[in-house]
């Protein structure tokens, strides 16, 4: 194991990868806007890209406002939870695995109980109850970081975990498939179980190799066996049943689950003798300055993906890349994908309406619907999680977390093309 004082200072390529992404998003927009203005005599570009700079800061600004509740609730709900010392026997059973994938945080840390729930709620597709819960689990972690404005190891892992989540019911997903004509909305369930597990897995191996965590620990070994065992099993139940049902079921689990936990944590603090009500309201208000937070580093980011999508540059890209696979005599089905695929790292609003623009232009049970739906299920949005996580404790220097966290998105969306063709071509 690597001491963080050590790779802080031979990580310098990834302390300003992030600044220097950024740039390049409205250097690329301004070039592309250049070339079809005055090559293409597209007059129309700038304004397209200048619209997009109010556009995407008033949609940050809203995504930000839209959150504040949230993240009271849920802020407010995790306070109970630790007061009512719940958390800490839900942590017990993964804290041999957490010790271990990130020794640099003392045991029984309330850092882990906030990563446990996180988790947990990535995995039943909650992704309004993850936010907050992951936000408080940096927040913990951040307390233990020696450099407050440089990533930690452990906040890194922990980061780059929730960009490649695995989510075992992605209903949104089937949702728009249904909206859009599916036959079998569902019929891309197991396909994204196999790609977004296999894009945590690539996202822990990255972290693993560049801190230097000993994976093949019989303990490491044996929890990443069992979970294994744990989702082909979750597959094989779901996969047999009528897509109604499954839908129905999935969703009855996944709310009963977390509303569950929320009355525990209440039953505990009750027989603690807690004062409920003021223990949530004293983690509501720590979620309302943790919104406030969050604007200026969500505006940063989007207004960046805006002029970058805005100036014509994605679409040319992919022009590029077919001329590229025709060449190459490959089969070229899944380039109508990658717009999702491009998009997904960058926007979850972005990919979502490239997906359901796939599956309007080819439709929703051609192979690039099927392959843009598997896509968009494969991995978490890396840049907004980055942004949000990161920027509700102030972090600036990101590391290696944007390097591991993309390296998980290519192999999930790599996999994700595999399957497609091995389900669908």
């Amino acid at each position: 194991m690597v001491k963080f004082k050590k790779t802080v200072s031979d990580s310098n390529l990834f302390h300003s990868m992030l600044n220097i992404i950024w740039l390049s998003f409205f250097f690329i927009a301004f070039l592309t806007g250049c070339y079809r203005l005055f090559i293409l005599g597209d007059t129309q570009v700038f304004n397209d890209i200048t619209l997009a700079t109010f556009t995407l800061s008033k949609t940050a600004f809203e995504i930000s406002l839209g959150l504040t509740g949230v993240l009271c609730f849920w802020m407010g709900i995790m306070k109970i939870g630790e007061k009512s010392g719940f958390i800490d026997h839900l942590t017990r059973f993964l804290n041999p695995l957490l010790k271990r994938l990130m020794p640099d945080v003392p045991d029984n840390h309330p850092a882990f109980g906030a990563m446990v729930m996180n988790l947990s709620a990535n995995m039943l597709g909650l992704d309004n109850a993850a936010t907050p819960l992951g936000i408080k689990a940096m927040q913990h972690l951040q307390s233990l970081n020696p450099l407050k404005d440089t990533a930690s190891n452990a906040q890194i892992l922990f980061l780059v975990i929730n960009t490649s989540a695995v989510t075992l019911f992605p209903l949104t997903i089937f949702t728009y498939r249904a909206q859009m004509g599916a036959a079998d909305p569902t019929d891309v369930f197991i396909p994204i179980l196999i790609a977004t597990y296999a894009s945590t897995m690539a996202g822990l191996i990255a972290v693993a190799t560049v801190q230097r965590i000993k994976l093949y620990d019989p303990v490491i070994l044996a929890y990443l066996g069992g979970f294994s065992a744990l989702i082909a099993g979750i597959l094989m139940y779901f996969s047999g049943l009528d897509q109604v049902v499954m839908q129905q079921q999935s969703a009855l689990v996944s709310n009963f689950i977390i509303f569950t936990l929320i009355v525990l944590f209440m039953v505990g603090a009750v027989k603690k003798r807690i004062d409920v009500y003021d223990s949530f309201i004293e983690g509501a208000k720590e979620g309302f300055q943790t919104a406030v937070m969050i604007i200026p580093y969500l505006v940063a980011m989007l207004v960046a993906i805006g002029v970058f999508r805005a100036s014509g540059a994605l679409d040319m890209a992919l022009n590029g890349l077919r001329s590229v696979v025709a060449s190459l005599s490959l089969d070229g089905r899944f380039v109508d994908a990658l717009p999702t695929a491009f998009m997904k790292p960058l926007s979850g609003s972005g990919a979502r309406a490239m997906m359901i623009e796939t599956m309007q232009l080819h439709g929703a049970d051609s192979f690039a619907g099927r392959l843009s739906s598997i896509v968009q299920g494969s991995t978490e949005t890396t840049f907004y999680v980055l942004a949000v996580y990161f920027g509700a404790v102030g972090i600036k220097k990101a590391r290696h977390a944007v390097a591991c966290g993309l390296f998980a998105d290519l192999i999930g969306i790599i996999v994700a093309i595999l399957i497609g063709y091995l389900f669908f071509a």
